[in-house]
């Protein structure tokens, strides 16, 4: 049988050109993929959320805009009271300009917080987040705006029992003293804002402090640590510890 892919002196034969012309293509679109698509996963540990690994991830479709997705296992930690509570979410990022992009949201939870303020059975449509995120990032300034309101989609609470709406929100700043190493201030309030048996609003954490991070200079491993007082009375401190990756 005559060899297909043989090679001549005078030059290829057809059908191996145009198989390495296909494997040429293949590359091709492979990095233009790899160019367009980001990923990356964190493990976080804080004393009101406990443990709770994200991930968030984003393709792009211009170099202004990109579709974004992300996750929130808060079952890890405390969440395991909140019905394995769970966070999923899509969106969209824009390049604002000047290393500032901006990215609005919106999450859907399964879990029992929201819905019946764990009293409840653990139910896909325990709540949704509108959020949105303000990411700033220079040669010498790093920072980062995030506020989030989580509504309860379905109201699952016993007689006496109540549904629950949070607003999350913070703020950090910081100044990136190299590639490897930034420090700055970080602040994060937590409100109970209501429900259907909860007539005020009350603050659950407002923690204020610094932060240290550090970051492989050519992309992957980061881990940032942050920690300070608590402004709510009765309350101490804070300290919150997050390790990832991004591909």
């Amino acid at each position: 049988m005559k060899n297909w892919l043989q090679f001549k002196p005078s030059g290829m034969r057809f059908p191996t050109a145009l198989l390495c012309a296909f494997i040429l293509s293949l590359n091709i679109a492979w990095a233009q993929e790899e160019k367009q698509f980001n990923f990356s996963v964190a493990l976080n540990s804080d004393q009101f959320f406990g443990f709770y690994p994200t991930f968030q991830g984003s393709y792009g479709f211009s170099d202004k805009a990109a579709l974004t997705f992300y996750g929130i296992h808060w079952g890890g930690g405390t969440g395991a009271n909140w019905g394995n509570w769970t966070e999923f979410g899509i969106g969209a990022n824009f390049q604002a300009g000047d290393g500032l992009s901006i990215n609005p949201q919106i999450g859907f939870l399964g879990g029992n917080l929201l819905s019946s303020g764990t009293a409840g059975p653990a139910i896909f449509g325990d709540g949704i987040v509108p959020n949105l995120t303000v990411n700033l990032l220079k040669e010498k300034v790093e920072g980062q705006f995030y506020f989030g309101y989580y509504a309860p989609l379905r109201d699952e609470a016993p007689t006496t029992g109540t549904t629950l709406s949070y607003v999350h929100y913070w703020l950090n700043l910081g100044f990136r003293a190299s590639q490897f190493f930034s420090f700055g201030a970080h602040y994060e309030h937590l409100i109970n804002s209501g429900g259907s048996n909860v007539e005020t609003s009350t603050d659950v954490y407002q923690w204020l402090g610094p932060y240290v991070q550090f970051s492989k200079p050519t992309g992957g491993p980061f881990a940032r640590f942050s920690f300070g007082t608590d402004l709510v009375e009765g309350n101490d401190s804070f300290f919150k510890l997050t390790t990832g990756f991004s591909f």
